[in-house]
């Protein structure tokens, strides 16, 4: 898995960065051209986008489940605990990148609505495990579990006309 996603940011890092060689005589020099200047550009964003996600996850690493939660009666189709973190940092990925797609569909300013639930959205994410976790109010956090579902329906619902991929990106997030 770690191996996998190495190989992933390797390629993004290639891919985006967009550097060309050109060969000058006997030496390679470097050269960017606008495309690459503009990719870099991307990439950082990008880079803002996975730390937003980095942030919003960040609270599932401070408020652990603890002996409280492992008391509570669960559902049996509830995913064994070691499935937890991998597939949080693999949707956690897609979230960055389906924010990341939709804005460099359209920009910041064109797509503020679409961007401001996504924003939402992350939120309510990032709340649920100190209400959950640190607080224990089931209550909470189950309300908070409906306008985070409610949020990714309406994010994936603005993104789906600038950037299809970007919405269908969420759908793994939502059925989580």
């Amino acid at each position: 898995m770690a191996l996998a996603l190495f190989s992933f940011i390797g390629s993004l890092l290639v891919s985006v960065l967009n550097l060309y060689v050109r060969l000058d005589g006997n030496s390679a020099v470097a050269a960017y051209d606008t495309v690459a200047l503009m990719d870099i550009h991307s990439f950082l964003v990008f880079l803002a986008f996975a730390a937003v996600c980095f942030i919003a996850a960040l609270t599932g690493a401070l408020f652990r489940p603890g002996d409280w939660y492992e008391r509570l009666a669960k559902p049996s189709w509830r995913p064994p605990n070691r499935l937890f973190a991998p597939v949080w940092t693999a949707l956690y990925i897609t979230i960055a990148v389906s924010g990341w797609f939709v804005w460099r569909e359209a920009g910041l300013v064109s797509v503020s609505l679409p961007l401001t639930m996504y924003g939402l959205q992350l939120f309510l994410n990032a709340i649920w495990s100190p209400l959950f976790f640190g607080l224990h109010r089931i209550d909470l956090g189950f309300l908070d579990i409906v306008l985070l579902c409610l949020s990714i329906v309406a994010t994936i619902a603005l993104f789906y006309p600038v950037n299809a991929i970007a919405a269908l990106l969420l759908l793994p997030y939502l059925a989580w």
